[in-house]
């Protein structure tokens, strides 16, 4: 049941989507952020780890 679909959506069907992130132990809207704090974050790189033959989890 692995299958790709590809929704186009309308002008009028899109939703902004709210974006909320963890900092210093409370959670918040982007969007609530100062321009300088919100720049960073859209600048950030995320990656995924790498495991590893010693991984023993």
């Amino acid at each position: 049941m692995n299958q790709s679909v590809n929704t186009q959506l309308q002008g009028h069907e899109r939703v902004r989507c709210e974006v909320w992130t963890r900092v210093m132990g409370y959670h918040r809207p982007v969007s609530s952020w100062n321009p300088g704090k919100q720049s960073e974050h859209r600048e950030r790189q995320f990656f995924q780890p790498q495991s590893s033959a010693s991984d023993g989890c």
